[in-house]
């Protein structure tokens, strides 16, 4: 082989490499991140799932809309948890082994995240979840963007003692979510001198609630503390106003009930009662009312924002800004880089624990109009430490009491007898 042909080849294999290595690049700067969205978009939780699920899918349009990450487009996989604890678990594991997503946001009772959380643990997957909740748990695989006990449940305790009176009735659906509330919540008013006059609970999307309305007449307590989750709220407000329960009567302080909610029910059954989260849309702030017009802009005029709202939207930016940092969408490196990420979020700053994954957040206190917006009457001023077990029991009899629930129900997370 003469010298050129040697120099022939030479280049030849170079230029080969070059092309090689530019498609290559190309591949990796072109195929999307894949994300799963998993929420119920049917059944009796689809009244607060789907627009969580919406805002999130906004919040990964912005973010394409403005290049993606990494020169990446973010692929969201939307698929629907049914209300059903079983098909959640289902569809977790089909976006993390069949799709490969790098992430999955999702989940609004704590049956169905606790259902999911073994297969996010299992293979080491991220799950963003977007809800107020009982608290007793951290995970590695979860970040946490609603509140711990001590950012909603807690201060709303407090501030009902000191406002409204002593006297307790507590009412949930029956599952994990509403007992442990009401579990932290007994705690909270014996150590306060306060009393528990009542405490009931209805199955997740039953309508019989006259039994339980019957109980709190009997008793008569100051005030009503309401853990039912999805549509049973609709029988639940209607049939206490019915028989004559108004919020000058005795208020009801309501946990998972916000704004999207409230829309499905009349005016005569809910003005004037209360909810206790970390975000309401009457939040009085140009980056709010910018986050609402284009909500509404992106979904309709009639629609409204919330608490998960909220919450489902920025924990898609703080991903995001994980994703940046790690350089790389590799779910290993974005879990180690999500920690102590922050974002100006509608409500106010928000940024994940490092500790335990849950994110800081301000406390506030609404009152229901009637344009069925939230007056808010009260706030903490300033982002609270999320304290995922509250003191008033130790972590292993948090742990015992919560096992006593899965093991009395068949090792469900929710009370089917």
């Amino acid at each position: 082989m003469t010298k050129k042909n040697i120099i022939l080849l030479i280049s030849f294999g170079l230029g080969l490499i070059i092309v090689l290595l530019t498609q290559l690049k190309y591949h990796i700067y072109q195929t999307p991140i894949k994300v799963g969205i998993l929420h119920s978009l049917t059944g009796t939780m689809a009244i607060s799932e789907q627009s969580v699920a919406d805002a999130t899918l906004m919040a990964i349009e912005e973010i394409n809309n403005h290049g993606g990450i990494l020169g990446k487009q973010i692929k969201p996989i939307i698929v629907d948890g049914k209300s059903d604890w079983d098909i959640f678990a289902q569809e977790a594991e089909n976006l993390i082994t069949n799709e490969q997503v790098v992430t999955v946001f999702g989940c609004w009772t704590s049956a169905s995240r606790k259902t999911v959380k073994p297969i996010f643990e299992k293979y080491n997957n991220l799950l963003i979840y977007p809800v107020q909740y009982e608290g007793l748990e951290q995970s590695p695989n979860i970040v946490y963007t609603g509140a711990a006990p001590n950012q909603q449940i807690i201060p709303a305790v407090k501030w009902s003692f000191d406002n409204l009176g002593k006297k307790f009735f507590l009412v949930g659906s029956d599952y994990i979510f509403p007992r442990t509330a009401n579990a932290i919540i007994k705690d909270q008013v014996t150590a306060l001198n306060g009393e528990i006059l009542g405490e009931e609970y209805i199955p997740l999307g039953d309508g019989n609630v006259e039994l339980v309305i019957q109980e709190i007449i009997d008793t008569q307590p100051e005030i009503i503390l309401n853990t039912i989750n999805g549509d049973s709220n609709l029988s639940f407000f209607s049939s206490i106003r019915k028989h004559g329960i108004t919020p000058e009567k005795i208020p009801i302080i309501s946990f998972s009930l916000a704004e999207q909610e409230i829309k499905k029910i009349p005016n005569q059954d809910i003005v004037g009662d209360y909810a206790v989260w970390n975000y309401f849309q009457s939040i009085d702030t140009s980056s709010n009312q910018k986050f609402i017009q284009k909500f509404k802009v992106r979904y309709g005029q009639d629609r409204v924002t919330s608490d998960p709202i909220e919450a489902g939207y920025f924990g898609v930016y703080l991903w995001a800004k994980a994703v940046e940092d790690a350089g790389i969408d590799d779910v290993n490196l974005i879990r180690k880089n999500i920690k102590s990420q922050s974002f100006n979020a509608p409500g106010g700053v928000v940024y994940v624990d490092a500790n335990n994954q849950h994110t800081w957040k301000t406390v506030r206190v609404g009152k229901i109009n009637s344009q069925k917006q939230f007056d808010i009457i009260w706030n903490s001023e300033k982002p609270v430490r999320p304290l995922p077990y509250p003191i008033s029991r130790s972590k292993a009899e948090w742990q015992k009491f919560v096992n006593s629930l899965y093991q009395s129900w068949n090792q469900n997370w929710a009370n089917y007898n």
